[in-house]
């Protein structure tokens, strides 16, 4: 299978240098999901392989194996949105319930962003975020009507009314994606993970079981 064109576009605002070399087996992902998954999403991590875009975090669909990111995945992020959901009656106008809500993507000074499954087939599921940094009286929960591949490269060319999260500094701008095994190799040789420059305060956190 070719690469997503929305993959296409990302890839020109951000390169694969740092990219993870996992190799997602998708139907035993989508049988622990219960759910088939979007075909942007699953090129964008057959393509850079599991990682972030500066502080954004690409969730992959089960564990994988890095020390200390196991456990950061779908299913184990889906618990947490859900109940923010059910707690703020989600996206005004929408009536879906909680359980339609999948998550992707996680960071950006705790955004979160998600699927929003009213749709059988996973390729039409519009993106809903939830943004901590928001005025009081308005709903932390927002919906775009686009994947998810195209919301973050619309969000790096500002190419929405404002920005979408409640924090911007992905909005106008691209960053690097860089692979988790990376940001731990970085990390266990003193090195800023998501940089590669000499972090000062390494030493304050040692690393065991470096791989």
């Amino acid at each position: 299978m070719g690469v997503h064109p929305d993959v296409e576009a990302l890839l020109r605002l951000v390169p694969v240098d740092h990219r993870g070399l996992e190799q997602i087996d998708w139907a035993s992902a989508e049988s622990a999901l219960g759910t088939k998954l979007p075909s942007d999403y699953m090129s964008l991590l057959d393509t850079y392989g599991v990682g972030d875009i500066g502080e954004l975090v690409i969730l992959p669909p089960i564990p994988v194996d890095v020390p200390t990111m196991e456990s950061v995945h779908i299913d184990s992020m889906s618990p947490q949105l859900r109940m923010l959901w059910k707690q703020d009656g989600g996206v005004p106008g929408v009536s879906a319930g909680a359980n339609a809500v999948l998550p992707w993507g996680s960071g950006c000074n705790a955004n979160e962003m998600a699927w929003l499954m009213t749709d059988p087939d996973p390729d039409r599921w519009p993106v809903v975020v939830w943004r901590r940094q928001i005025s009081w009286g308005r709903s932390p929960w927002a919906l775009f009507e686009c994947g998810m591949v195209t919301f973050l490269t619309r969000m790096m060319l500002a190419q929405f009314d404002k920005c979408p999260l409640g924090d911007t500094s992905l909005w106008g701008r691209s960053a690097p994606f860089v692979s988790w095994r990376e940001q731990r190799r970085r990390l266990v040789a003193g090195l800023d993970p998501l940089t590669g420059e000499p972090d000062p305060y390494a030493d304050m956190f040692p690393i065991s079981d470096a791989r």
